[in-house]
């Protein structure tokens, strides 16, 4: 994996993860105010933190009480570094119960909205309501707070705010980095920027300086190789790793099979065209679908697609190094920050949602050497890094679509034709939704092939056609997501086109699932 390191600029916010699904929110709502903010796990070193020089420490929630066998602990010492602490939810309890506060389980649980009203005068709360619309989500509370601390904050059931303004400790138990928290922006920036006199120092333009320079530094005078799926995140990267090391990069761009109507071809087309990049495209979908022939597991599907890649990447590699005279050294990826949380617990106790074939689907033994610049980034951010290099936006507003393609999409085997006929679907739910004026009202929209079949009638004769879903969703990062209030005449047009044109598919449905407690995609 690339180094990073010198791309993480000091006086940020460090966020010490308990194992909270929302403690990548927390990063980026920091981000947001242009102050670098980076997640590690609670257990890490205090010497690596303090090699950071945060201007202060975030303490997440997480879905543990303190008193669980094996519950998350950080080490005491964080809170003798001599810079401000937030906990939140969890890190309100584990700072109590460290310091000497009881923590017991809530005879009454929050989990949802709940109204906060304010006591008295604190810093976290300067110039907000005394009353105010949060979210909750625990189980445990705090009944006796430790030496020094005083309440700040209070529901109709809980205490909700604490403070030790001497040692700047600051505790919430609801969530300020959620949307559903009526002033939760306004409560980190008053942490960051009021409490921690932190000083904006996260921006596009320095990422992009700063990357180039340690992308450069790290390849030095090696070639490399970058896996282009045609989506934002490959093309940024691919284009940030060019600007660092010129023609030393080939871009290779497989046609798996596995792709969307014309996907192939019109990315090609695009990425050379108007990007400007070197690509290579490789015709490999025979091997994919003989890699996946009776796979159903998705996590199975996702480890040989991963496997696959990484086989045509080597030989395109040797190939290139073979015809230059020179080895090819580096692999370069698109990964970003969320795949990392959901494939592998590396930033904490997190739980693995699914593995991403770019992160967890990877071998053992890698053939090349990862690089991968936008592993700490999320997807709004990658698109204004996008902007940054003058990427067409046609191309930095183009839905995300998972690595592994319509294999994820087709619940149970791959085969040839459940692939045409999801193809031909998610084909009409793309230019239905386009031409409603839809597109860029939502984050993606898709179709996805059921392992079921129905009973229908066409042409006044009995049918048993297979099932499609259609998922739309809105969402701003992908950790959490809502599905979309189609108008009722779009998703009649969906139905009906994906039903005349499409003979095998007999029967559309609509996914009202949101995430939590879904994904947005089915596999």
């Amino acid at each position: 994996m690339a180094d990073t390191s010198r791309i993480r600029p000091k006086g940020g916010i460090v966020v010490l993860d308990f194992g909270s699904q929302t403690t990548q929110l927390i990063a980026r709502r920091i981000r947001e105010q242009e102050v670098f903010s980076v997640v590690l796990p609670c257990w890490t070193p205090v010497e690596q933190i303090r090699a950071l020089e945060p201007a202060g420490l975030v303490l997440s929630g997480g879905p543990s009480s303190v008193y669980d066998p094996g519950a998350p602990v950080c080490d005491p010492a964080v809170l003798r570094m001599g810079v401000p602490v937030l906990g939140i939810c969890y890190g309100l309890q584990w700072i109590s119960h460290t310091l000497g506060g009881q923590v017991r389980p809530a005879e009454s649980r929050e989990f949802g909205p709940a109204v906060v009203e304010i006591l008295g005068a604190s810093p976290l709360f300067a110039g907000l309501p005394s009353r105010q619309k949060i979210w909750m989500s625990h189980g445990d509370h705090v009944v006796s707070l430790p030496e020094g601390f005083r309440q700040t904050g209070q529901t109709e059931t809980t205490l909700a705010a604490i403070e030790d303004p001497a040692r700047r400790f600051f505790a919430v138990q609801f969530h300020p980095e959620v949307r559903h928290t009526e002033h939760g922006r306004e409560i980190l920036h008053n942490f960051v920027f009021g409490i921690c006199g932190a000083r904006p120092n996260w921006t596009r333009a320095g990422f992009v300086a700063e990357s180039t320079a340690a992308i450069a530094e790290r390849i030095g005078g090696e070639q490399a190789i970058c896996a282009l799926s045609g989506g934002v995140d490959s093309t940024v990267a691919a284009t940030l790793v060019h600007r660092a090391i010129g023609d030393r990069l080939t871009n290779v761009f497989v046609d798996t099979g596995l792709l969307r109507k014309n996907e192939f071809e019109d990315t090609v087309e695009l990425l050379e065209r108007r990007v400007g990049l070197n690509v290579i495209g490789v015709r490999a979908a025979g091997r994919f679908l003989a890699r996946l022939a009776g796979v159903v597991d998705p996590e199975e599907k996702r480890r040989r697609i991963g496997n696959e890649f990484i086989a045509i990447f080597a030989e395109q590699a040797r190939e290139i190094g073979r015809t230059s005279g020179k080895p090819v050294r580096f692999l370069v990826q698109g990964t970003l920050y969320p795949d990392v949380i959901e494939s592998v617990s590396v930033r904490g106790p997190s739980a693995t949602i699914k593995t991403h074939h770019n992160v967890g689907g990877l071998p053992a033994v890698m053939p090349l050497d990862l690089v991968e610049p936008l592993r700490d980034l999320f997807k709004d951010e990658v698109r204004e890094v996008g902007r940054e290099l003058g990427l067409p936006e046609e191309m930095l507003t183009k839905h995300p679509f998972p690595g592994p393609g319509l294999a994820v999409r087709i619940l149970g085997e791959v085969t040839e034709e459940r692939l045409a006929a999801l193809r031909q679907a998610d084909a009409i739910v793309n230019e239905e939704i386009r031409r409603a004026g839809l597109y860029q009202q939502l984050w993606q929209a898709f179709a996805v092939l059921l392992p079921v079949r129905s009973v229908g009638v066409m042409g006044d004769a009995r049918s048993y056609g297979l099932t499609v879903a259609v998922r739309a969703v809105t969402s701003e990062d992908a950790m959490t997501a809502d599905w979309a209030r189609l108008p009722a005449d779009v998703l009649e047009r969906i139905s009906a086109r994906i039903v005349n044109e499409t003979p095998s598919i007999s029967r559309v449905v609509y996914d009202i699932s949101s995430k939590p407690p879904a994904t947005i995609e089915w596999e």
